[in-house]
């Protein structure tokens, strides 16, 4: 049996810890014995991990450099002994890798889910030094890939693994009664997004883009679902523009699911990304998507087929491609069922499951054939 612990900061509600949950719950038990650890905290999925029969360990760090955690990590991996050790995202990163080269841990894997445009100078000589004690460096999207491979970290090393996501059955919500819950009216143009209220995802556009799309669209309201540390400036900022009226600030919604039925159309204005779930999610419950044309995004929405693609920032066009969906309820719907298509044939989460088997099936096997001569 190979044991596999699987490293994270936290189990919050976000992509990144949706996509290792969905791993970890889902990797073959007859194969694997399953380990999750978290740097500081626990979160949302902590729970579905304990239901699926994955351990969970809560770290607690509390300081940026944590020597205690540090120690706490390398107790953990002693007493598990694993044959693999899988980090996710930086900080995770660095301490599971460090622990894998002292505890000389046959497998470390390392896994980077976004173009990390806040990363400082002194970030990247660490992550080319961390690089080359690492079995592979997994990534989400053929941008990430690129941005990693730019700042130096050998392309022979890089893995994309793309983000995996389950058939929705949106038939199953009442979507009328769900309008009703949220106080929408039964035939209102009804716009959505996503994830945390961060400035990366530029939700300032969106609201200043639904301010232009009432003009020709009276009937027009924008869900904003998540939270994060812009929500009071942009609850603040859609008031400013005399459009908190139509825009719903709803915050976390464990049934997400739910809220897609509701919406017309998706939009995501960021500046940059990794492969974002969100629009993976829309695009699975039949949702056609205008969303900035930044790398991960552009390898989901397929322009004219999925969706419509802008530059970021242009708010303009956001609202004009917006406004050709509404007006033509045909070519949505033809974008809706091309989305969900596409997510079921190239983004299923069993597909994502098996990509990350056979990696770990080859890298166990080359340390078992790098043994081996050493023995010789």
């Amino acid at each position: 049996m190979n044991r596999v612990l699987f490293l994270i900061p936290t189990l919050d509600r976000s992509g990144s810890e949706k996509q290792l949950s969905l791993l970890a719950a889902g990797l073959p038990r007859n194969e694997f014995d399953v380990r999750v650890v978290c740097l500081t905290r626990g979160g949302s999925y902590e729970e579905e991990l304990q239901r699926a029969g994955v351990p969970v360990d809560i770290l607690q760090k509390r300081l940026k450099l944590d020597p205690i955690v540090l120690w706490r990590l390398r107790q953990v991996v002693a007493e598990f002994k694993p044959h693999i050790i899988h980090t996710w995202l930086t900080a995770a990163n660095l301490y599971g890798r460090l622990v894998s080269c002292w505890m000389k841990i046959p497998v470390t894997i390392a896994t980077e889910r976004c173009v990390d445009r806040w990363k400082s100078t002194y970030h990247f000589p660490v992550d080319r030094w961390l690089s080359k004690k690492t079995d592979r460096l997994v990534v989400n999207s053929q941008g990430v890939a690129k941005f990693y491979r730019d700042h130096g970290v050998s392309g022979d090393r890089i893995q994309v693994i793309v983000n995996g996501i389950d058939p929705v059955k949106s038939q199953k919500y009442d979507r009328k009664r769900i309008r009703e819950q949220i106080q929408l009216p039964a035939d209102a143009c009804v716009i959505g997004y996503v994830g945390r209220l961060a400035a990366q995802k530029r939700i300032r556009d969106l609201i200043w883009a639904a301010d232009i799309l009432k003009i020709v669209l009276p009937k027009v309201y924008l869900l904003i679902v998540g939270d994060g540390p812009q929500r009071h400036q942009l609850q603040q900022f859609a008031r400013d523009c005399n459009i908190l009226d139509r825009v719903k600030f709803l915050g976390h919604c464990d049934e997400v699911e739910s809220l897609y039925s509701a919406m017309d159309v998706f939009w995501l204005g960021s500046e940059y990304e990794g492969m974002p779930n969100s629009v993976m999610e829309a695009m699975a419950c039949g949702l056609p998507v205008v969303a900035t044309n930044v790398s991960g995004v552009n390898e989901l929405v397929i322009e004219g087929e999925t969706g419509y693609l802008i530059p970021v920032g242009d708010r303009a066009e956001m609202a004009h491609k917006t406004f050709q969906l509404f007006e033509n309820h045909v070519l949505a719907q033809q974008f809706g069922n091309s989305g969900r298509l596409r997510m079921e044939q190239f983004f299923s989460t069993q597909n994502m499951i098996d990509s990350h088997v056979s990696l770990y099936r080859e890298l166990l096997g080359n340390h078992a054939e790098k043994s081996e001569r050493i023995v010789q």
